[in-house]
């Protein structure tokens, strides 16, 4: 049945920011109740049903005060696998446009966001949603003990910038969700499985690889449903932020990956493709089984925030052994133009402050006015500015910079008690070591120093490299929108980084740069991933959308 009860809600959000300069203005929603039931996949069938929508409307404030008025079709939470292990988290929601400003939209054709609320590879829920955005807002994840904390009704504003741009478990907010709506796209957003998630038997089971096999299985529901669900099913482009991020360059590059077939059989994944066309990944935590050494070799001079005080250099030094050695086999070279061949540990600290670091500061800079240019130069005296560009080096920056957020190892750790132990962790063991470094040095007791030998496996399905170096996926997206702070120390710089280097080098199109003094989820050029959106997937304007990011 066909739902038309009209609700409103008013939206402030900052759109359109130049890359580098944080976006202005915030989100600010009230919570509204829906009607209708939620659509049940069966064993026999995973259809779509058009017509089983609530009609909202949604006012949107864009960065230059400028309210646009969005009329559109709501679908709540519909379980995307015909034998869901939780369809609390293993469920979508679907939000379509039909009117922007008083000009009626056929979103029929339009690009599809699947963006993803996922943080710290935790459970992620939109079952209780009741409009667009659900995911990224009232937390949308699930709590340490597994409960559904899934909620349609964002609890503050949130502006598009580091210190307000994540969600309770450190997923992305609802900047980009809106920002799509109001540029005439198709939104739909996945919930997914996470690695607290445990059964009565105290059984695990949202680790690994969990969170990308569900995802994909989203993928599948909407592919299979072409012709009936909204927005062109070859054009959706994945978004997510931290572990979503990585998880969305994952979906990305491992579309249609057969090492992922018999986990999305056992869950009832529709039989269709789980390829992609694109990618927006926001400071990704991935290559796992290298982040360590990836860490050390980035902040293992730097003190640590907890403790004020610089980590185990004889553990750090071993790590950055490692990463040097694992640099070296990807063979990966500098971007093109960036002057860069065969990148290494030992010229990655003047690529990054070249091909990213000195430019974000400049962008940063030059949209300064004058005076507080002055000041700001005056008060971060390793820069040097001349003839409108910043420079500096590296032992400079990492100064600036200053404390580092992890100890070392930073995501296996010894004790067992990072996100990570807990993400790989299988049955009833709630952390495992997923490196043989951190095996070997184990320091809760471990009767084996060696990793399980599921481990090996469960890395390749949970690592965007693998489908990029090691097994190079010809399914995968071709373009790709990577960003990251300058001031983020969840990971090292150099993830994002490889990432980039490796898709580039097999002749994607990636858009990749780093903001400025910005840290964790920073996200301050919205509006310009929206553009970007229209512009690799070919999409014309469907209706008057004003200051959105979309080209009149």
């Amino acid at each position: 049945m066909k739902h038309r009860a009209i609700k409103r809600r008013n939206v402030v959000i900052g759109i359109g920011a130049t890359a580098g300069v944080a976006a202005v203005g915030g989100i600010a929603l009230s919570a509204s109740a829906s009607t209708g039931s939620s659509s049940k996949a069966t064993e026999d069938s995973l259809v779509f049903d058009p017509d089983a929508f609530t009609e909202l409307t949604t006012t949107v404030t864009d960065t230059e005060g400028t309210e646009h008025s969005v009329t559109y079709h709501f679908w709540k939470a519909i379980t995307y696998v015909s034998k869901p292990v939780d369809a609390t988290y293993q469920s979508l929601i679907v939000s379509a446009p039909v009117e922007i400003d008083g000009t009626a939209v056929d979103a029929s054709n339009a690009p599809i966001l699947l963006a993803n609320s996922i943080g710290g590879y935790m459970p992620s829920s939109v079952a209780t949603a009741t409009g667009v955005g659900a995911g990224g807002m009232g937390g949308g994840g699930g709590a340490p003990s597994g409960a559904p904390t899934g909620s349609a009704a964002p609890s503050a504003s949130a502006a598009s910038n580091a210190n307000a741009n994540t969600n309770a478990t450190g997923g992305a907010t609802a900047s980009n969700q809106l920002l799509a709506l109001a540029a005439g796209y198709v939104v739909i957003e996945p919930g997914a499985r996470g690695r607290t998630l445990k059964n009565s038997s105290g059984e695990y089971y949202g680790t690994a690889p969990a969170a990308i096999v569900d995802l994909k299985a989203a993928v599948r529901y909407i592919k299979a449903n072409k012709g009936r669900i909204p927005g062109n099913t070859e054009r959706i482009v994945s978004a997510g932020t931290s572990a979503g991020g990585a998880l969305s360059s994952l979906l990305g590059a491992s579309g249609d990956s057969p090492i992922y077939d018999k986990l999305l059989r056992e869950i009832g994944a529709a039989d269709a493709s789980d390829a992609i066309f694109a990618v927006g990944a926001w400071c990704p935590i991935t290559d796992l089984e290298h982040a360590d050494g990836a860490y050390e070799w980035n902040w293992g001079t730097n003190v640590t925030a907890s403790t004020g005080k610089v980590v185990d250099q004889s553990v750090s030094k071993e790590l950055q052994a490692q990463f040097a050695e694992y640099q070296a086999k990807l063979r990966l070279r500098g971007l093109k133009g960036s002057g860069f061949g065969t990148l290494t540990a030992r010229n990655y600290d003047e690529y990054l402050v070249k091909q990213y670091l000195e430019p974000s500061a400049t962008t940063y800079l030059a949209a300064l006015s004058d005076s507080d240019r002055e000041t700001y130069l005056a008060e971060n005296t390793f820069i040097t500015w001349s003839g409108g560009r910043a420079s500096f080096t590296w032992a400079d920056f990492l100064t600036h910079v200053g404390a580092r957020k992890k100890t070392t190892p930073a995501f296996d750790a010894f004790d067992l008690s990072a996100g990570e132990n807990n993400l790989f962790g299988a049955g009833t063991t709630e952390n495992r070591h997923f490196t043989a470094y951190g095996a070997k040095n184990d320091s809760t007791g471990l009767s084996t120093k060696r990793v399980a030998s599921d481990i090996p496996a469960k890395l390749d399905q949970m690592n965007p490299m693998y489908h990029l170096v090691e097994k190079v996926n010809s399914a995968r997206s071709r373009h790709w929108w990577i960003r990251l702070g300058t001031s983020d120390s969840d990971t090292s710089h150099v993830v994002s980084a490889n990432l980039a280097a490796a898709a580039a080098g097999l002749g994607d199109e990636v858009n990749h740069l780093y903001y400025w003094d910005q840290g964790h989820g920073a996200n301050t050029d919205p509006g310009d991933f929206i553009t970007w959106i229209a512009k690799v997937t070919g999409h014309k304007k469907a209706g008057k959308t004003g200051k959105t990011g979309k080209t009149k």
